[in-house]
């Protein structure tokens, strides 16, 4: 009975904290592993099970969202995704899958900093600054 009462608390507790912003697995477990232990597993699976913790939409939102906030390469992209612990498989996977919208966003979005900046920076730095960012390199 007492460890039915514990799950429940815990599982409230990572609900709130996915609730309050979507969180990956990584994310979730780095937040309450000290505290919980081996249940935390439990949570997390039961959690997965009903929707509630998705790292392949957690993907799909946050692609989402760097599309309509920022300017970014899709090496950006990724290395932001694997900063959330999400499993570089996954990223890839929806990289390739996604690669056309991706490729259209990434060079949106080099022409976006181009123009903005090319009053500040010679070309050959221009050139060099997209490239650092991890833009691929287009001859069309």
């Amino acid at each position: 009975m007492e460890y039915i009462e514990e799950f429940d608390k815990l599982k409230t507790k990572v609900l709130k904290y996915v609730l309050y912003k979507k969180r990956t697995e990584h994310e979730i477990r780095q937040k309450f592993m000290q505290d919980s232990g081996d249940m935390l597993n439990d949570v997390i699976e039961h959690l997965k099970e009903i929707g509630y913790i998705n790292d392949l939409d957690y993907i799909d939102r946050a692609v989402l969202e760097f599309i309509n906030l920022k300017n970014m390469s899709i090496k950006e992209i990724e290395y932001k995704l694997m900063t959330k612990g999400i499993n570089k498989n996954l990223i890839d996977n929806y990289i390739y899958t996604n690669k056309e919208k991706l490729v259209e966003y990434e060079l949106n979005s080099a022409k976006k900093i181009f123009l903005k900046k090319r009053d500040q920076l010679e070309l050959e730095d221009l050139k060099y600054y997209l490239k650092k960012k991890g833009y691929m390199r287009r001859n069309n």
